[in-house]
């Protein structure tokens, strides 16, 4: 019986296999990096062992450090998670060398599996479908494309397409050296690479009795760079036929090798529906939870049950239930080359709803570095129809509040509403054709008020704290000269936007047309049109983050032209940014008489001209500006001075 259990793995993994040994009553510890030191998994679990150092080739790649690390804490058991080291057949070993349960399949099963090539000879003997192994040394322009994959691992590392053979040397030399860094193992091979498949595999759960399930079917075909994107099971749009074959190939592999555990067979369908035995992954997949959720499983504590010598629960599998799809959140740009992203994670929720699921290895305030995956979480929903549980998962994550570094969540959204995914019209291309289309800019409206919204927020907190009540509209002060403006940059499409609103005895309007029903330092209520719209803004820095119904932003603070009620007494009239004073309001002269609002000062600047204006009714006191006056930041250019006072000399 395993009472203390170790997960060799870091972030959301390691945090899901702890949830289910709490179920289950046992004990927990973690590994980690020194760049992992605060993280989640090490707070979660009961004991947590330093491995020094911060890449993985130095910490999470070194199994007998992990050993170790399980015999100084107490651990009976070893889980390896997914990557790192869970499906490497020496570290396994040496698990079991040391006294340790190995929550795996059996090593030679590892050892068969873990070379594809072998696996591909053993699939052959099994009869399923093969793609012909290319060898690299002799491929010409006809075996072309190719897929160069790393023969010890998975998740898209150590993947290229070749389409030219001249870039054939180097893309071997980048695979080689990518699989070494995340495996440890360089061996690369190549095969045909298949345009526009379909990537399609099925769960096994063996024991050691010789009982094995096949649970279903996952469509994993939404991918960048080889790695998934969006998963769902069970596979739509395959016919009754294809799954039994599809199952009956995966019990087989399984079968071949004396398998026990959790384990995926890989399958690519062609454009023409026929399957071709792409791997075997000897471990729990990413995409695991969707399964779960279909078949009410926990596949952890399966692994579990079996690793402890017990038999599966039953002959056959529950039967499967309604519809499930995950996305896997991650901090990168998609709109530039999907380059990773760091830094500080200030807010990261996701709505609890019936039907929803987050698996993530971070929380608020936890940073995101530069040494690992980029993923923060997957979100899973599932409901009784694909439809239902595509338009919950997509809510969900429209709704989401991610406060931090820029992540992929638009580009999710979008892809879960695209006709074509909707339609189930999946394949590995669909990111190479719809990747413009599912990163363009969002509506001019959408960020234009949210600058808006973060403008009257940031004047709100200004002027009356940071607490997240609303403000009484009747509060604000009429001392504004001209529209108060501030300029905004969205992150990552890096336009910007300038909002601007005067300030009247009845709150601020602002220069577009819409109406201020409440602003607050955390929220702003404007009215467009006769629609209402919310917006929750939070400001860490420089950045206001701006969530709404539909949408979030986030905005960089670009630095903004004065305020004449930052600086100044009230009345008096500051150049904005500097320009050139192309005119005056006609018969404008000290002693004059003014209204509240009377345009009195025309500047030019950024080829675009500013109406400068009287903050309240009174008299102009003093004019120091003139027709082709250059003027800086700042510069004084008039005072009016209020009815109820004496005009200063």
């Amino acid at each position: 019986m395993i009472s203390t259990l170790l997960v060799a793995n870091r972030g959301e993994i390691a945090c899901r296999i702890f949830r289910t040994c709490r179920a289950l009553g046992i004990a927990t510890v973690a590994v980690y990096s020194d760049a992992d030191a605060g993280a989640l998994h090490v707070r979660e679990a009961d004991t947590a062992v330093r491995l020094p150092g911060a890449a993985p080739v130095d910490t999470y790649l070194r199994g007998d450090l992990v050993v170790r690390a399980a015999l100084a804490a107490g651990a009976d058991a070893v889980h390896p998670g997914y990557g790192f080291l869970s499906e490497n057949a020496g570290f396994a070993r040496a698990v079991q060398d040391a006294g340790l349960v190995w929550v795996g399949p059996p090593v030679k099963a590892i050892e068969l599996m873990a070379s594809k090539t072998r696996a591909k000879e053993l699939m052959a003997a099994a009869g399923v479908p093969l793609l012909a192994p290319v060898d690299p040394e002799r491929a010409t322009a006809d075996d072309l494309p190719l897929l160069l994959k790393a023969a010890a691992g998975g998740g898209g590392r150590g993947m290229r397409i070749v389409r030219e053979l001249v870039d054939l040397p180097a893309e071997l030399t980048a695979a080689t050296a990518e699989a070494t860094a995340a495996f440890g193992d360089g061996e690369v091979f190549a095969e045909p690479y298949v345009e526009r498949g379909r990537h399609v595999e099925v769960q096994v759960m063996a024991d050691g009795h010789g009982g094995v399930w096949a649970l279903g079917t996952r469509d994993c075909s939404l991918q960048r760079r080889h790695q998934k994107v969006i998963e769902e099971a069970p596979a739509p749009g395959l016919d009754d036929g294809l799954r039994t074959r599809l199952h009956d190939a995966a019990v087989a592999a399984a079968q071949a090798v004396g398998y026990q555990g959790a384990g995926t067979v890989e399958f690519l369908l062609a454009a023409d529906g026929r399957p071709y035995f792409l791997e075997m992954n000897t471990r729990l997949q990413v995409e695991h939870p969707v399964t779960e959720a279909v078949h009410g499983l926990d596949l952890v504590a399966l692994q579990l049950r079996i690793a402890e010598g017990e038999p599966l629960p039953a002959p056959a599998p529950p039967a499967p239930h309604g519809h499930a799809v995950e996305a896997r959140l991650y901090a990168e740009d998609p709109t530039h080359d999907w380059q990773p992203q760091t830094g500080p994670l200030h807010t990261f929720h996701v709505p609890g709803e019936p039907g929803l699921r987050l698996d993530t290895g971070y929380t608020d305030g936890d940073t995101i570095g530069v040494h690992y995956d980029p993923m923060i979480a997957k979100v899973i929903a599932h409901a009784p129809t694909r439809t239902e549980a595509v338009r919950l998962l997509a809510r969900a994550l429209e709704r989401a509040r991610i406060h931090g570094p820029v992540t992929n969540r638009e580009l999710l959204v979008r892809s879960l509403r695209h006709p074509d995914f909707l339609a189930a019209r999946l394949d590995t291309g669909f990111y190479d054709r719809h990747l413009d289309a599912l990163t363009a800019g969002p509506e001019e409206d959408g960020p234009r008020r949210a600058a808006l919204a973060a403008a009257l927020a940031d004047a709100a907190t200004r002027q009356h704290g940071p607490g997240p009540g609303p403000v009484r509209l009747g509060a604000w002060r009429n001392i504004s000269s001209q529209p108060r403006t501030k300029r905004y940059r969205t992150e990552p499409e890096g336009t910007e936007h300038q909002a601007a609103y005067r300030t009247t005895r009845t709150g601020p309007v602002p220069e577009t047309g819409e109406n201020v029903i409440a602003a607050g330092p955390g929220r702003v209520t404007l009215e467009a049109d006769g629609i209402t719209h919310h917006f929750d803004i939070a400001v860490h820095g420089d950045t206001a983050y701006v969530d709404t119904a539909t949408g979030s932003y986030t905005l960089t603070a670009l630095p903004r032209f004065t305020d004449p009620t930052d600086r100044t007494e009230p009345g008096s009239l500051l150049a904005p940014m500097p320009g050139t004073v192309v005119r005056v309001a006609e018969g404008l002269t000290p002693g004059a008489a003014v209204r509240a609002g009377q345009p009195l000062i025309w500047l030019e600047a950024m080829k675009m001209e500013h109406r400068i204006l009287a903050p309240a009714s009174g008299t102009l006191a003093a004019l120091h500006a003139a027709p082709g006056l250059q003027v800086e930041v700042g510069a004084l250019l008039a005072v009016v001075q209020d009815v109820q006072e004496e005009p200063k000399p």
